[in-house]
């Protein structure tokens, strides 16, 4: 591509008269391919700011993940896993799409540019309409940002269902069982894992010089009562020993009762997230049809070409990155287990 560039440029240069010039080339730009490089490497900056964006939203997911799984585990059954994966679905194809626009655009091949750029808008308008969808059952069924969200569990059906109490996730009749001590206590613990894990805890705190205090289950700070104390004290850390041991075989789905009175009021932490990430990520499928359009309706007046192709091929690379985000986010949100 760049020894095509050159040739163009040798071709479309302006003589002595200032009579020929490329009228794409920019005039602080002396050649096509310089050109065209520098747009590729502003894309690239581009997109590594979006990464460092999404970032700190993954970052957040995993941290609040970490913290509370089976708020995440119960929470995640709000959502529909077959819309999810149609939508996934449709933005691959997409993206195949704008790859051969891209490549049709780099031919001269006007007439496929513009039917596969067509095809591509289709695929926005499909995604974002998928989304309305789950966004109205969403608004339907009382599940926002924040904490005033109603739920009702064991009923669940692909969405949550309104509840008319007051009370959240209160449901009627629904025999609720007592707080447990931690997370691990909705789940059937092996004989004797509680003898050993007490074992252990002392074991530990034996092995301090300083009379190690324990925070909680399995975890144990061996600088109690020194200058070197934890300041932060962590509220959930694994068991020690084998997890056969702790619990035995996989548990069933999550439900309400599953659930302590301290996570039950972290379940809109998820919804928050996830109303978060998928609406950033909404807002730039809706750039990126923008961007699509334009280059589409460029591509009715016959400007792209083998010397010129740029706009289509860096709204290409936008349009992967939005469709590689996504690929991401149906897992992570839609799939959890």
């Amino acid at each position: 591509m760049t020894d095509v560039a050159h040739s163009n440029a040798a071709v479309l240069a302006p003589d002595l008269a200032g009579h020929n010039h490329d009228p794409h080339l920019a005039h602080h730009f002396d050649t096509p391919d310089q050109q065209y490089q520098s747009g590729k490497l502003a894309m690239w900056v581009f997109l590594g700011t979006e990464i460092l964006m999404f970032g700190g939203l993954f970052c957040a997911y995993a941290v609040y993940r970490h913290n509370h799984p089976e708020v995440f585990e119960f929470a995640h059954r709000y959502l529909d896993r077959t819309l999810g994966a149609v939508n996934t679905l449709v933005l691959i194809a997409s993206s195949f799409t704008m790859a051969w626009a891209v490549r049709c655009s780099q031919l001269g091949l006007n007439k496929p540019l513009k039917i596969l750029l067509a095809l591509t808008f289709l695929g926005g308008v499909g995604f974002m309409g998928i989304k309305t969808i789950e966004y109205e059952a969403k608004w339907k069924h009382h599940v926002f940002v924040g904490s005033k969200n109603k739920y009702r569990n064991d009923s669940l059906k692909g969405v949550g269902k309104p509840v008319d109490s007051n009370t959240e996730f209160e449901e009627e009749g629904a025999e609720v069982e007592p707080p447990a001590e931690n997370k691990l206590s909705a789940h059937k613990t092996a004989p004797g894992a509680e003898g050993k894990a007490e074992a252990s805890h002392e074991a530990a705190a034996k092995r301090s010089d300083v009379g190690a205090t324990t925070w909680g289950r399995g975890i144990v700070d061996p600088n109690a009562g020194t200058p070197d104390e934890a300041a932060i004290r962590p509220t959930y850390a694994d068991p020690g020993g084998l997890a056969a041991g702790v619990v035995p075989g996989h548990h069933g789905e999550m439900h309400y009762a599953d659930l302590t009175d301290a996570q039950r009021q972290h379940v809109y932490t998820f919804f928050s997230i996830y109303f978060m990430m998928t609406g950033l990520h909404g807002v730039h499928v809706l750039v990126g049809m923008a961007l699509i359009a334009w280059i589409w309706l460029r591509a009715r007046r016959n400007e792209f070409g083998p010397t010129f192709f740029t706009p289509v091929d860096l709204v290409g690379l936008y349009w992967h990155l939005v469709d590689l985000i996504w690929i991401f986010l149906f897992p992570l949100l839609y799939l959890i287990h």
